[in-house]
């Protein structure tokens, strides 16, 4: 075991931040890992990260190696060491505070580990002038500290940040190593552990949730039926209504917990009791508090939709696959019927502009369309035309 085994089917990627943990001449102090959706970039960021923290097997490794068994690996994979930073936004965007914070920290020496390690996740979710404030940080680094950034790919960063960084590509990982990965990890069955991955399409994090999860397949299948549904122009608004319902009672499903639990934190901070008046002095306070939790659903029922439209996508992909008589998997196994059916009552043609439909839909998402109206348009380019 080491911090490498959850990293899947990037061993290029892996022998190069091996390569770089372990050989303080090989290091450089910013990284930009990329890769798609799925791909792992979180997994690998924090997997380099504990071998530029490990001490060493306690029987005999050397540091650096990423020996998995060592309290700096541990603890580093954990997110619980002292030298460890990790930014992982919840919220559309990375706020020009957060950035400020990470670059305090990164000026610290570390405390008690090899370097200081300050992880970005979401470094595509910075704005131009949030990015510009990180610039100097990244060009001119201690010693002691490394950048890891993750996007999903170079265009997502300004090129004055990527320019100031060694760039490691990841790939789709296969549906199978993902699929070994959760029967090793999670001992899921292995048929079980195929499907999911096939149906999340190698992205881990969703394959795991989809394997150990049996309303996350049912709420798959369900958005893979709206393909079958929609006949006519109100079957298309319904739909999309749906969608967008769904999405918000996930969404707060997900957040209404963590943000009743942070509310009742912050108040027992301020030293307000349940059902006292706030103060109007701390009032700001909360209304922040409520103000990033609103951001953070509002992430939230982004990501889920942007999901479904990527289920429908690979559906349709699917259904142009049978279409076109290519000798490749299909990603919908279990939805082969659906498949067949939809391939025999479109053409080709009509298949591939179902696709540019959800791609728009997709990027008009990402433009802060809202929600509804970007869904509507989407369904309704789905019916049956002719």
């Amino acid at each position: 075991m080491n911090v490498w085994d959850d990293v899947v089917g990037q061993p290029d990627a892996v022998a190069l931040l091996q390569r770089a943990a372990a050989h303080p001449e090989a290091m450089t102090h910013a990284w930009l890992l990329t890769g798609p959706p799925g791909s792992g970039r979180s997994v690998a960021a924090r997997a380099f990260a504990a071998a530029l923290q490990c001490t060493g097997d306690p029987d005999g490794g050397a540091p650096g190696t990423g020996c998995g068994r060592c309290p700096a690996c541990t603890t580093t994979l954990a997110g619980t060491h002292p030298d460890l930073t990790v930014v992982a936004t919840e919220k559309v965007v990375i706020a020009i505070d957060e950035v400020r914070d990470l670059i305090t920290a990164a000026a610290r020496t570390p405390s008690v580990g090899r370097y200081r390690v300050i992880v970005v996740e979401d470094a595509d979710r910075m704005a131009e002038r949030t990015t510009n404030v990180l610039l100097k940080a990244i060009e001119e680094p201690p010693s002691h500290t490394v950048w890891v950034l993750c996007a999903p790919s170079v265009q997502d960063v300004l090129p004055t940040i990527r320019s100031r960084c060694r760039g490691v590509v990841l790939r789709v990982p296969p549906a199978r190593d993902v699929a070994d990965l959760l029967v090793r990890r999670d001992a899921v069955d292995a048929d079980v552990a195929l499907q999911a991955a096939r149906a999340a399409q190698s992205h881990v994090g969703l394959a795991r949730r989809l394997a150990r999860d049996p309303e996350a397949r049912a709420r798959r299948a369900e958005v893979l039926d709206v393909a079958r549904r929609i006949r006519g122009v109100p079957d298309a608004v319904l739909a999309a209504a749906e969608l967008v319902d769904v999405a918000k009672a996930e969404a707060a499903a997900a957040t209404v917990e963590r943000d009743a639990a942070e509310k009742a934190e912050l108040l027992r901070a301020l030293g307000v009791g349940e059902g006292d008046t706030l103060p109007p002095k701390l009032r700001s306070q909360l209304r922040q508090l409520e103000d990033d939790q609103k951001r953070r659903a509002t992430r939230r029922q982004r990501d889920v939709l942007d999901r479904a439209m990527v289920d429908l996508l690979s559906l349709y992909r699917d259904v142009l696959v049978v279409q076109l008589g290519a000798d490749v998997e299909l990603v919908n196994h279990e939805q082969s019927g659906a498949v067949e059916a939809l391939a025999r009552d479109s053409t080709p043609q009509q298949t591939v502009r179902r696709m540019d439909a959800v791609g728009l839909a997709r990027e008009r998402l990402e433009g802060n369309v809202a929600p509804l109206l970007a869904l509507e348009a989407m369904t309704v380019a789905l019916r049956p035309q002719g």
